[in-house]
C-alpha cells in the first residue's frame, strides 16, 4: 500500500466519502476523511497530504446552488492552503459534487481561486439523472487517465446539474475566460462522442463529461468512478481512475 495519504474532503450533505476512501484503498493507496470544518478550525492541514478529493453528494444540501457554499468557503477561509496545494503540484480529484465545488471555487478550468471560468447549470430534462453512463477517454495529458486514452468507461451518473458551461469573455473581475480540456465525453456505444439523450444524460454542449487543468494534476468529473470499484458493481472501470493516482504518488 503506497504511504501516501489522500484526503477525502466532506462536509455535511456530502455521501459519498467512505466509499470514495474504501475505493482508493482497494486501488491500493491510503485515504483519511477530512472534514471540512477541521481545516477551517486548525485541527488539520492541507499539506498533511499528498492528494485530495471531494466526493459526491450534496454539500450544504446544495443551498444557494450545487457545491457554492463549500466552494465559497474553499476560497474564503482556506485560500491560503488551497493554493499551497495547488502550487505543490499535488492531485486533486472532483467527483459530481466535487467538480460542482470545483467549478463554483475557480480551481477548473482555470485554477484561480475565487475566479469562477465554468459553471454546471441544470440538465437539460430539467430532473434529477440517475443511469448507467459511457466515457470514452481523450489524448488530453491527465495524471488520473494515464494509458487510457482512447477507452471507453462504463460508471453510473447521477445529478441534476451537470451541464457545463464555459465563461466567455467577461470584463468581471469574477470571471476568467479559460479554454476548457476535455478529459471525459459521454459516448455511444461505439465511443463517439454524443449530444443523444440519454447516452448523453445531461444535455452537455460538446458531451463533455470531466475536464482537467492546465497541469493535468486536478479533474473534475460528473459519474462515479467510486460506484465502478467493486466486483459486485456492473463495471470496475472506475477504479482504474483511482489506481493511475496511487502509480502517480508512488513515483513521486
Amino acid at each position: 500500500m503506497s504511504q501516501a495519504t489522500t484526503a477525502i474532503l466532506y462536509a455535511p450533505g456530502i455521501n459519498c466519502h467512505e466509499e470514495t476512501a474504501a475505493a482508493i484503498e482497494r486501488a491500493g493507496g491510503k485515504a483519511e476523511l477530512v472534514l471540512l470544518r477541521d481545516l477551517i478550525d486548525g485541527r488539520v492541514h492541507l499539506a498533511q497530504y499528498q492528494a485530495a478529493v471531494i466526493p459526491g453528494g450534496f454539500s450544504y444540501g446544495d443551498h444557494l446552488g450545487a457545491g457554492r457554499i463549500f466552494a465559497t468557503l474553499l476560497v474564503a477561509r482556506l485560500r491560503d492552503q488551497l493554493v499551497e496545494f495547488l502550487e505543490a503540484r499535488k492531485p486533486l480529484l472532483g467527483v459530481c459534487n466535487g467538480f460542482q465545488v470545483l467549478a463554483e471555487a475557480g480551481i477548473l478550468p482555470g485554477r484561480t481561486p475565487g475566479k469562477r471560468s465554468m459553471v454546471l447549470l441544470e440538465n437539460q430534462s430539467a430532473r434529477f439523472e440517475d443511469r448507467k453512463v459511457r466515457l470514452v477517454v481523450s489524448s488530453e495529458k491527465c495524471v488520473w487517465t494515464e494509458n487510457l486514452a482512447g477507452e471507453i468507461l462504463q460508471m453510473p451518473s447521477a445529478h441534476a446539474e451537470g451541464r457545463p458551461l464555459f465563461c466567455e469573455t467577461d470584463t468581471s473581475p469574477a470571471v476568467s475566460e479559460v479554454e476548457p480540456r476535455v478529459v471525459f465525453h459521454y459516448s455511444d456505444a461505439q465511443g463517439r462522442p454524443t449530444a443523444e439523450y440519454p447516452d448523453n444524460p445531461n444535455g452537455s454542449p460538446g458531451a463533455v463529461a470531466g475536464v482537467t487543468d492546465e497541469t493535468g494534476l486536478v479533474l473534475g468529473l460528473m459519474p462515479h468512478p467510486e460506484r465502478a470499484s467493486l466486483p459486485a458493481h456492473y463495471s470496475q472501470d472506475g477504479l482504474r481512475i483511482f489506481q493511475n493516482l496511487i502509480r502517480w504518488l508512488n513515483q513521486v
